[in-house]
């Protein structure tokens, strides 16, 4: 998780300092696959395309290192039935797969999917009466691996899943993009909830009910 986050760090740097200077967007999946050229190619001043591409080799030192853990991860996994099932939840593949599996232990632990969510991380803190906060519970609570994991799963979700991507631009407008993809991590949360306890595939129809 350290090291994704660190690559992820990178390549929105990257991102950011391209669009700065070209005044073009570009997402980070097509950063992932640029090269010195590449760059070059779209930025004329040279010192202005080697503050991007001086990222190039830290990136892809990081995919090597993110790359050799995972596959570390996955021999020593005991792999249980409900894999495959879980990966038919939007965004969440091998990998996610496995971390939430590792931190959940048995679902049977979680009576209710609201205390799953809870669990996650994944609902409000605040304590309000009358309409008006009265305090709030501690927002540490709850395990920060699968809060992470299901964030992540929200993003691949919004990237991949044309119904995610218009629920997030939707809430965007109303709100901001933090709280959408949270929005949209909560509800994948409950879904991976009823995935695991009735041991059956996920149904993307109802994610939006």
């Amino acid at each position: 998780m350290f090291l994704v986050q660190k690559r992820t760090s990178l390549l929105l740097a990257m991102r950011g300092a391209f669009e700065c200077r070209t005044g073009t967007r570009v997402k980070v999946d097509d950063i992932k696959k640029w090269n010195e050229e590449d760059i070059l190619r779209q930025i004329e001043d040279p010192l202005a395309a080697l503050s991007i591409s001086c990222l190039l080799e830290p990136v892809a030192a990081l995919t090597r290192e993110i790359k050799l853990l995972e596959k570390h991860a996955r021999s020593r996994a005991r792999l249980r039935p409900e894999l495959e099932q879980l990966q038919t939840v939007w965004g969440i593949g091998q990998t996610l797969s496995l971390v939430i599996l590792g931190e959940v232990g048995e679902i049977s632990r979680f009576p209710r999917v609201g205390d799953f969510a809870s669990y996650c991380r994944l609902v409000k803190s605040g304590r309000f009466s009358n309409g008006k906060r009265k305090g709030s519970g501690n927002p540490k609570n709850g395990n920060r691996y699968l809060s992470w994991a299901f964030h992540e799963a929200a993003h691949h979700a919004t990237r991949h899943h044309p119904e995610a991507k218009a629920y997030v631009q939707k809430k965007t407008a109303k709100t901001n993009g933090i709280i959408a993809i949270r929005a949209l991590a909560h509800k994948l949360a409950r879904a991976t909830y009823h995935v695991l306890r009735d041991k059956a595939d996920f149904d993307g129809s109802k994610l939006f009910r």
